[in-house]
């Protein structure tokens, strides 16, 4: 019986070359294998083990001295019970006062950045003038710059001696000028404004950059005008960037020392400003480490509301 030859080696002959000789399939070795894609792991090394410096060095970073402050609030110097501080404190006028300035200017702070960040990401967006690429990426440096320069140019304008009362003064030969309202709660609160206006804008401009222009060519075409376009197309689709920009600018507000330091307001005092009294300028560590560790946990608390926000927004 005549054998079948192999048509790759009949196919190879006929290129006048030697036929190749098939390689046996082997099969794979047992035991587990790494996953495609993946770098293998260093031999006899566990991968837990390159975890540990991070984690020591987080812990000895802010681990640590957190746990402090929290055993300092709970073990105060004089003695007395564990939550003896605790009492203390909040019954105390100072705190309560401290506590609702913080928030009426956290939440005041927060709807007037969500109000003129709006405006203003709107017409860099929408509107088109020389310039807006130049506006938009200064955005993102001013987000780099600290409060106190800010703050700092506010005092340089409308400043006891700023320019605004000297020239008040130059024009008028009076000896005072009228604008002193940087050392109230209103200075503090519109150089909180100013600085962290740019943080809500930030994520307006990624969200209006995503937007389909098709929806605002086709409700002008339908007769709607701008304002109705802004209420109806523009505002829906922003919502989630508002929220998400909003939660951050509310964190930031609710532990800014360097605004308030830095304006000059005596009669303002906020949590913050009241962990720097009662540690600085009192001795009082039980108390300060308290109103440390309820600022904390407003905060955390807060900005676990600004993660789930953000997640939803997809920021």
């Amino acid at each position: 019986m005549a054998e079948v030859a192999d048509p790759r080696s009949a196919a190879t002959a006929v290129a006048g070359r030697a036929p190749v000789p098939r390689r046996p399939h082997r099969a794979p070795a047992p035991g587990p294998h790494p996953a495609p894609g993946s770098a293998p792991a260093a031999r006899g090394v566990p991968r837990w083990v390159w975890s540990l410096p991070p984690v020591v060095v987080l812990a000895l970073v802010f681990l640590y001295p957190l746990a402090l402050v929290v055993r300092q609030s709970l073990t105060p110097e004089n003695g007395g019970g564990a939550f003896d501080a605790y009492s203390a404190v909040f019954a105390s006028t100072a705190f309560r006062e401290a506590l609702g300035t913080t928030v009426w200017l956290a939440v005041g702070a927060t709807v007037g950045c969500l109000v003129l960040g709006f405006a203003l990401a709107l017409v860099i967006a929408f509107v088109p003038f020389p310039g807006a690429r130049a506006v938009s990426r200064f955005i993102d440096v001013f987000l780099s710059f600290p409060s106190f320069l800010v703050t700092l140019a506010l005092l340089f304008i409308y400043g006891t001696v700023g320019m605004a009362n000297g020239i008040w003064t130059d024009a008028l030969g009076v000896a005072d000028g009228p604008f002193h309202f940087l050392a109230t709660p209103w200075g503090v609160l519109l150089a909180e404004i100013t600085y962290f206006t740019p943080f809500v804008m930030r994520p307006l401009l990624a969200a209006f950059s995503q937007l389909d222009t098709a929806q605002l060519e086709v409700a002008s075409s339908l007769g709607a005008g701008p304002a109705r376009i802004v209420r109806r197309v523009i505002l829906p689709e922003a919502l989630p960037a508002l929220a998400a920009g909003g939660s951050l600018v509310l964190v930031m507000c609710l532990n800014e020392f360097g605004i308030v330091l830095f304006t000059g307001a005596k009669d303002v005092t906020t949590l913050p400003m009241l962990v720097y009294g009662k540690a600085i300028l009192e001795s009082d560590y039980a108390a300060a480490c308290v109103v440390a560790v309820v600022n904390i946990a407003i905060s955390v608390g807060l900005f676990g509301l600004y993660r789930v926000v953000g997640k939803r927004a997809g920021a």
